[in-house]
């Protein structure tokens, strides 16, 4: 039993490692879809700020690091305020934007 149970913790390992987020991948994708408004390094873009009429928070910010995987996956995919849904973010790419993110805080 224990040796099944080894196989297992294997193979999960193995398959966790093989669908993790990939931060460099989310850096091109980041770049790609989010750098426009959120700037280079998560420091949002001041004219698109005051063009928007909104206060966009920095994505190093602790406010924006606390937010979980979850609710950062919903704004990306669903929007919030006046951000629209990314649509060009989608499938792992969400997940490789996030771990990106989590990125600038380090």
């Amino acid at each position: 039993m224990r040796i099944y149970l080894t196989m297992f913790a294997v193979a999960l390992a193995a398959a966790a490692a093989m669908y993790a987020a990939d931060a460099k991948a989310g850096k091109a994708q980041y770049d790609t879809s989010c750098k426009s408004c959120h700037g280079p390094d998560g420091t949002p873009v001041a004219a698109v700020a005051k063009m928007m009429k909104v206060e966009m928070k920095d994505l190093k910010s602790p406010e924006i690091q606390s937010m979980s995987d979850a609710d950062l996956t919903a704004v990306i995919t669903k929007g919030k305020g006046k951000m629209q849904p990314v649509k060009a973010v989608t499938g792992k790419s969400v997940d490789d934007v996030i771990a990106y993110v989590r990125s600038l805080k380090k």
